[in-house]
């Protein structure tokens, strides 16, 4: 935690203190199943290659399996880059704004990502319901796997919109002044 980052926490009511400290938890334990299933990833992309080269006996259960793996690593870890800002953004614009508008803007920004993530969540969760009773061929698990990390996903991107948001709301500083983003503006 940076020192901007500290002194911004210490702006919020206590109640939401509370509530970032619990994100920063999650966004932790998500960052750390993601770099365990990333050396699964790796440990069956090296069965795979040895499969297919030394034993001449490619397991083509493994590309499935990648490609869930894949899934089940980038949709939550995008939804941590949400909480610590380090996405893309463009910012010329708003900062070319007064301040009390570049505010707004960024409130409104974080408020429809927010909406992004309702929305991602509950349209895969439909997506998850539909496919339930299909088999992925090879794996033998339902297809709704497949759509699971989005579920994920969406609802870890609304959680960490709303932080964002109410941070946007009671500390006075720019977004982009906070977090480990703040290091690559100077």
């Amino acid at each position: 935690m940076t020192g901007s980052d500290d002194a911004g926490r210490r702006a919020l009511p206590a109640p939401l203190r509370a509530f970032s400290r619990a994100l920063d938890l999650l966004a932790g334990l998500t960052i750390g199943l993601a770099g365990v299933a990333l050396v699964f990833l790796i440990a069956m992309m090296g069965w795979l290659v040895f499969g297919r080269y030394v034993l001449n006996d490619t397991p083509t259960w493994i590309e499935r399996g990648a490609t869930l793996a894949i899934l089940a690593i980038s949709m939550p870890v995008a939804a941590v880059g949400i909480r610590e800002r380090f996405h893309l953004s463009v910012l010329g614009l708003r900062e070319s704004l007064p301040p009390t508008a570049q505010r707004w803007i960024a409130l409104g920004c974080d408020a429809i990502i927010g909406l992004f993530g309702v929305g991602m969540a509950i349209w895969s969760w439909e997506l998850v319901e539909m496919v339930a009773n299909f088999r992925i061929p090879l794996l033998g698990i339902s297809q709704g796997w497949t759509y699971v990390p989005m579920v994920v996903g969406g609802v870890l991107i609304a959680l960490f919109a709303v932080e964002q948001v109410l941070r946007d709301i009671f500390v006075p500083e720019a977004p982009e002044k906070r977090g480990p983003a703040a290091a690559f503006l100077e």
